[in-house]
């Protein structure tokens, strides 16, 4: 079961996005051309396979905009979808369902296409040990919606920001003066509940990121050959993370050689929409 983003955070992010679309004169289209008093049914489908989520966010959409309209979720966050499946069933004042269309299907749509790109990762390397992970490359302000749509992908969460975890980069190794300077340093700054990470580009780094306590080491943009030879290396020391140049047609390959975790900014930050439409019924 995957946990629910908190309500405080998903009617935040709501509110916003309708004040943004409303503006200081509200649906001028919708108050033009529909009675006050017409109700109507809509649904909300897949116009393509993919991996919905985005529901929580869809509700309070509706909800804020008018708490009188009624939805039934046909199809819950992390649910497989066929093309013309039904998400979810709308009932209601026909103006509020009008107006809550776009930002209910901008967040639907947007959360759907990271947990369908995902899990297509994560069904490539079916059968290995590697888990699926993501990073801090997301939407500025959307991150924990992000992050809840890797997971309902299959897929599993990075740090989810500067403070949560350690992870020494190469400039952060160039400004210390070198690895076992910043994995001294970042041990000397830590508590022991904090995981440190570094990035390194080669075996020889491997080697002295390991023999200065790492806990991950990220492997960047290493060829599956040297991967394979870093996992044998490593001898189970570290959690080995790769990173780089993964897409469908590689990630197999790299999770093939043993590592422990593939890391993919793609999946947050230029997955594709997942097709979805919302349509009122006759």
């Amino acid at each position: 079961m995957i946990a629910r983003l908190s309500p405080l955070i998903v009617e935040d992010a709501v509110a916003r996005a309708l004040k943004e679309d409303f503006g200081d004169a509200g649906d001028i289209t919708t108050s033009a051309t529909i009675p006050a008093d017409a109700k109507s049914k809509a649904v909300i489908a897949a116009r393509k396979p993919g991996v919905v989520t985005g529901v929580d966010a869809a509700l309070a959409a509706f909800r804020l905009v008018d708490p009188a309209i009624s939805v039934s979720i046909e199809k819950d966050d992390g649910a497989r979808v066929q093309k013309g499946d039904v998400i979810l069933a709308i009932e209601g004042p026909a103006r509020g369902v009008l107006s809550a269309e776009r930002v209910a299907l901008n967040f639907m749509g947007h959360l759907s296409g990271i947990s369908t790109a995902t899990a297509a990762l994560v069904d490539a390397v079916k059968g290995t040990n590697a888990k699926i992970v993501c990073t801090r490359k997301t939407t500025p302000g959307l991150r924990a919606f992000e992050k809840h749509a890797v997971r309902c992908g299959g897929g599993h969460n990075h740090r989810f920001g500067l403070y949560d975890a350690v992870m020494i980069k190469d400039n952060h190794i160039a400004a210390a003066g070198g690895i076992a300077k910043a994995l001294a340093a970042a041990r000397a700054a830590t508590g022991h509940m904090v995981k440190i990470e570094i990035e390194v580009d080669g075996l020889a780094q491997l080697e002295e990121a390991l023999a200065h306590g790492a806990d991950v080491v990220l492997l960047d943009n290493m060829a599956p050959a040297d991967l394979k030879r870093a996992v044998a290396i490593n001898k189970g020391r570290a959690v080995l993370e790769a990173s780089g140049n993964v897409t469908i047609d590689t990630v197999r390959a790299i999770a093939e050689t043993g590592v422990d975790v593939i890391s993919s900014g793609w999946i947050t930050h230029s997955a594709p929409n997942l097709d979805l439409g919302l349509d009122f019924l006759p």
